[in-house]
Protein backbone atom coordinates (compact mmCIF):
# COMPACT_ATOMS: atom_id res chain seq x y z
CA UNK A 1 0.00 0.00 0.00
CA UNK A 2 1.51 3.57 -0.99
CA UNK A 3 2.30 5.56 1.66
CA UNK A 4 -0.27 8.79 2.60
CA UNK A 5 1.51 12.05 2.86
CA UNK A 6 1.03 14.07 6.79
CA UNK A 7 1.81 17.07 7.96
CA UNK A 8 5.00 17.49 9.57
CA UNK A 9 2.79 18.26 12.72
CA UNK A 10 0.45 15.22 12.66
CA UNK A 11 4.17 13.16 11.72
CA UNK A 12 5.45 14.66 14.98
CA UNK A 13 2.10 13.71 17.30
CA UNK A 14 1.81 10.19 15.22
CA UNK A 15 3.45 7.20 17.28
CA UNK A 16 3.94 5.37 14.06
CA UNK A 17 5.76 5.20 10.89
CA UNK A 18 4.34 6.24 7.46
CA UNK A 19 3.84 3.09 5.32
CA UNK A 20 6.47 2.82 2.88
CA UNK A 21 8.71 -0.07 1.34
CA UNK A 22 11.11 -0.64 4.13
CA UNK A 23 7.83 -0.78 6.30
CA UNK A 24 6.49 -3.76 5.16
CA UNK A 25 10.17 -5.31 4.25
CA UNK A 26 10.83 -4.93 8.22
CA UNK A 27 7.47 -5.77 9.32
CA UNK A 28 7.54 -9.04 7.40
CA UNK A 29 11.09 -10.10 8.69
CA UNK A 30 9.93 -9.22 12.30
CA UNK A 31 7.19 -11.81 12.28
CA UNK A 32 9.51 -14.37 10.06
CA UNK A 33 11.61 -13.57 13.69
CA UNK A 34 8.82 -14.48 15.87
CA UNK A 35 8.59 -17.89 14.26
CA UNK A 36 12.04 -18.29 14.73
CA UNK A 37 12.92 -16.84 17.95
CA UNK A 38 10.16 -18.44 19.58
CA UNK A 39 11.39 -21.68 18.60
CA UNK A 40 15.18 -20.74 19.68
CA UNK A 41 14.07 -20.13 23.18
CA UNK A 42 11.90 -22.66 23.93
CA UNK A 43 14.48 -25.25 22.56
CA UNK A 44 17.85 -24.23 21.82
CA UNK A 45 18.16 -22.13 25.26
CA UNK A 46 15.83 -24.47 26.93
CA UNK A 47 13.31 -22.33 28.58
CA UNK A 48 10.93 -24.26 27.74
CA UNK A 49 7.69 -22.88 26.35
CA UNK A 50 6.43 -21.20 29.80
CA UNK A 51 9.53 -19.62 30.92
CA UNK A 52 9.94 -18.28 26.91
CA UNK A 53 6.44 -16.36 27.29
CA UNK A 54 6.84 -15.53 30.70
CA UNK A 55 10.79 -13.84 29.96
CA UNK A 56 9.11 -12.13 26.45
CA UNK A 57 5.75 -11.19 28.01
CA UNK A 58 7.79 -8.71 30.42
CA UNK A 59 9.98 -7.71 27.94
CA UNK A 60 6.82 -6.85 25.48
CA UNK A 61 5.50 -4.67 28.45
CA UNK A 62 8.55 -2.66 29.17
CA UNK A 63 8.88 -1.68 25.50
CA UNK A 64 5.00 -1.18 25.59
CA UNK A 65 5.71 0.99 28.20
CA UNK A 66 8.60 2.86 26.69
CA UNK A 67 6.92 3.37 23.17
CA UNK A 68 3.97 4.91 24.91
CA UNK A 69 5.96 7.23 27.32
CA UNK A 70 7.83 8.22 23.74
CA UNK A 71 6.81 11.95 22.51
CA UNK A 72 7.03 10.62 18.95
CA UNK A 73 7.56 7.75 16.47
CA UNK A 74 11.08 6.47 17.66
CA UNK A 75 11.83 3.86 14.95
CA UNK A 76 14.22 1.63 17.64
CA UNK A 77 11.52 1.75 20.39
CA UNK A 78 8.82 1.10 17.84
CA UNK A 79 10.20 -1.87 15.69
CA UNK A 80 11.65 -3.65 19.50
CA UNK A 81 7.52 -3.38 20.71
CA UNK A 82 7.24 -4.94 17.11
CA UNK A 83 9.36 -7.44 16.93
CA UNK A 84 8.60 -8.87 20.81
CA UNK A 85 4.61 -8.44 19.86
CA UNK A 86 5.52 -10.91 17.03
CA UNK A 87 7.26 -13.25 19.56
CA UNK A 88 4.95 -12.99 22.00
CA UNK A 89 1.83 -13.56 19.28
CA UNK A 90 3.65 -16.51 18.57
CA UNK A 91 3.51 -18.31 22.18
CA UNK A 92 0.03 -17.13 22.95
CA UNK A 93 -0.67 -19.52 19.93
CA UNK A 94 2.15 -21.91 20.39
CA UNK A 95 0.54 -22.45 24.62
CA UNK A 96 -3.54 -22.84 23.38
CA UNK A 97 -2.59 -25.91 21.16
CA UNK A 98 0.12 -27.32 23.71
CA UNK A 99 -0.68 -26.73 27.02
CA UNK A 100 -4.67 -26.96 26.17
CA UNK A 101 -4.59 -28.76 22.94
CA UNK A 102 -7.13 -26.60 21.23
CA UNK A 103 -7.33 -27.41 17.52
CA UNK A 104 -5.57 -24.83 15.29
CA UNK A 105 -8.91 -24.16 13.24
CA UNK A 106 -10.61 -23.30 16.41
CA UNK A 107 -7.50 -21.19 17.09
CA UNK A 108 -7.91 -19.25 14.35
CA UNK A 109 -11.58 -18.64 14.57
CA UNK A 110 -11.12 -17.37 17.73
CA UNK A 111 -8.88 -14.79 16.82
CA UNK A 112 -10.33 -13.92 14.24
CA UNK A 113 -13.27 -12.68 15.92
CA UNK A 114 -11.11 -11.49 19.10
CA UNK A 115 -9.39 -9.27 16.44
CA UNK A 116 -12.77 -7.95 14.86
CA UNK A 117 -13.98 -7.22 17.83
CA UNK A 118 -10.50 -5.07 18.48
CA UNK A 119 -11.48 -3.45 15.40
CA UNK A 120 -14.95 -2.64 16.32
CA UNK A 121 -14.11 -1.14 19.93
CA UNK A 122 -11.92 0.72 18.59
CA UNK A 123 -14.07 2.68 15.65
CA UNK A 124 -16.65 2.64 18.03
CA UNK A 125 -14.43 4.26 20.61
CA UNK A 126 -12.28 6.23 18.34
CA UNK A 127 -14.49 6.45 14.99
CA UNK A 128 -11.07 5.62 12.74
CA UNK A 129 -8.94 2.93 12.47
CA UNK A 130 -6.20 4.71 10.48
CA UNK A 131 -2.70 4.23 11.59
CA UNK A 132 -1.88 7.70 10.50
CA UNK A 133 -4.09 8.88 13.79
CA UNK A 134 -2.34 7.10 16.53
CA UNK A 135 -2.39 10.17 18.19
CA UNK A 136 -3.76 9.40 21.64
CA UNK A 137 -3.66 7.07 24.75
CA UNK A 138 -6.08 5.03 23.90
CA UNK A 139 -6.17 4.66 19.72
CA UNK A 140 -1.95 3.52 20.62
CA UNK A 141 -3.68 0.86 22.68
CA UNK A 142 -5.95 -0.31 20.68
CA UNK A 143 -3.13 -0.29 17.80
CA UNK A 144 -1.01 -2.25 19.51
CA UNK A 145 -3.78 -4.71 21.04
CA UNK A 146 -4.94 -5.15 17.37
CA UNK A 147 -1.26 -6.06 16.08
CA UNK A 148 -0.84 -8.79 19.06
CA UNK A 149 -3.84 -10.14 18.36
CA UNK A 150 -3.15 -10.14 14.71
CA UNK A 151 0.44 -11.56 15.31
CA UNK A 152 -1.47 -14.54 17.71
CA UNK A 153 -4.11 -15.25 14.75
CA UNK A 154 -1.63 -15.54 12.15
CA UNK A 155 0.66 -17.84 13.55
CA UNK A 156 -2.52 -19.95 13.99
CA UNK A 157 -3.50 -19.41 10.31
CA UNK A 158 -0.28 -20.39 9.13
CA UNK A 159 0.27 -23.22 11.45
CA UNK A 160 -2.84 -24.24 10.39
CA UNK A 161 -2.54 -24.62 6.62
CA UNK A 162 1.29 -25.42 6.49
CA UNK A 163 0.55 -27.99 8.83
CA UNK A 164 -2.75 -29.55 9.87
CA UNK A 165 -3.79 -29.14 6.04
CA UNK A 166 -0.76 -30.51 5.28
CA UNK A 167 0.15 -27.37 2.62
CA UNK A 168 3.84 -27.49 3.48
CA UNK A 169 5.67 -23.98 4.00
CA UNK A 170 6.34 -23.17 0.87
CA UNK A 171 3.01 -23.57 -0.65
CA UNK A 172 1.82 -21.84 2.66
CA UNK A 173 4.21 -19.10 2.17
CA UNK A 174 2.91 -18.56 -1.76
CA UNK A 175 -0.80 -18.78 -0.67
CA UNK A 176 -0.16 -16.03 1.80
CA UNK A 177 1.94 -13.78 -0.57
CA UNK A 178 -0.33 -14.11 -2.96
CA UNK A 179 -2.98 -13.53 -1.04
CA UNK A 180 -0.85 -10.14 0.15
CA UNK A 181 -0.41 -9.47 -3.54
CA UNK A 182 -4.37 -9.45 -4.39
CA UNK A 183 -4.82 -6.51 -1.45
CA UNK A 184 -2.27 -4.57 -2.88
CA UNK A 185 -3.76 -4.84 -6.32
CA UNK A 186 -6.83 -3.91 -4.90
CA UNK A 187 -6.11 -1.68 -3.58
CA UNK A 188 -4.16 0.50 -6.31
CA UNK A 189 -6.76 -0.74 -9.17
CA UNK A 190 -10.00 -0.70 -8.05
CA UNK A 191 -8.65 1.73 -5.43
CA UNK A 192 -10.03 0.18 -2.32
CA UNK A 193 -9.98 1.92 0.82
CA UNK A 194 -6.65 2.04 2.60
CA UNK A 195 -7.70 1.69 5.93
CA UNK A 196 -9.68 -1.98 5.33
CA UNK A 197 -6.41 -2.67 2.55
CA UNK A 198 -3.53 -1.73 4.94
CA UNK A 199 -4.80 -3.71 8.33
CA UNK A 200 -5.85 -6.63 6.00
CA UNK A 201 -1.71 -7.05 4.18
CA UNK A 202 -0.83 -6.20 8.04
CA UNK A 203 -2.52 -9.44 9.14
CA UNK A 204 -1.68 -11.81 5.95
CA UNK A 205 2.25 -10.51 6.33
CA UNK A 206 2.03 -12.74 10.06
CA UNK A 207 1.23 -16.01 8.36
CA UNK A 208 3.78 -15.20 5.34
CA UNK A 209 6.23 -14.34 7.70
CA UNK A 210 5.47 -17.42 10.13
CA UNK A 211 5.48 -19.83 7.04
CA UNK A 212 8.69 -18.81 5.30
CA UNK A 213 10.30 -18.49 8.81
CA UNK A 214 9.62 -22.24 8.88
CA UNK A 215 10.40 -23.07 5.46
CA UNK A 216 14.12 -21.51 5.89
CA UNK A 217 14.62 -22.80 9.73
CA UNK A 218 13.12 -26.26 9.48
CA UNK A 219 14.95 -29.78 8.56
CA UNK A 220 14.59 -31.31 5.45
CA UNK A 221 12.61 -33.96 6.88
CA UNK A 222 9.92 -31.16 7.91
CA UNK A 223 9.62 -29.92 4.27
CA UNK A 224 11.96 -26.68 5.47
CA UNK A 225 15.69 -25.61 3.73
CA UNK A 226 17.59 -26.56 7.10
CA UNK A 227 18.60 -23.13 7.71
CA UNK A 228 18.42 -23.78 11.47
CA UNK A 229 16.39 -21.26 14.11
CA UNK A 230 20.13 -19.63 14.99
CA UNK A 231 20.96 -18.98 11.48
CA UNK A 232 17.69 -17.70 10.64
CA UNK A 233 17.06 -15.23 13.35
CA UNK A 234 20.31 -13.70 13.30
CA UNK A 235 20.10 -12.91 9.72
CA UNK A 236 16.76 -11.46 9.69
CA UNK A 237 17.59 -9.67 13.51
CA UNK A 238 20.82 -7.88 12.07
CA UNK A 239 19.09 -6.87 8.70
CA UNK A 240 16.31 -5.28 10.78
CA UNK A 241 18.69 -3.68 12.95
CA UNK A 242 20.32 -2.20 9.57
CA UNK A 243 17.29 -1.17 8.22
CA UNK A 244 16.31 0.60 11.16
CA UNK A 245 19.29 2.18 11.69
CA UNK A 246 18.80 3.71 8.87
CA UNK A 247 15.11 4.81 9.63
CA UNK A 248 16.56 6.65 12.74
CA UNK A 249 18.88 8.38 10.78
CA UNK A 250 15.99 9.23 8.36
CA UNK A 251 13.43 10.23 10.87
CA UNK A 252 16.77 13.13 12.86
CA UNK A 253 17.28 14.48 9.39
CA UNK A 254 13.31 14.97 8.92
CA UNK A 255 12.96 16.52 12.58
CA UNK A 256 15.75 18.42 11.87
CA UNK A 257 14.25 19.90 8.22
CA UNK A 258 11.06 20.33 10.45
CA UNK A 259 12.74 22.97 12.70
CA UNK A 260 14.52 24.40 10.41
Amino acid sequence: MKATTISPLRRMRNKVPEVTLLFWIIKMMSTTVGETAADFLNTHVQLGLTGTSLVMGALLVIALVLQVRAKRYAPPIYWLTVVLASVVGTLITDNITDHFGVALAVSTSVFTVALMLVFASWYSRERTLSIHHVDSLPRELYYWLAILTSFALGTAAGDWFAEALQMGYGNAALLFGGAIALVAAAHDVFKVSAVPSFWLAYILTRPFGASLGDLLSQPHTNGGLGLGTTVTSALFLASIVGLVGYLTISAQRSRAKDYA
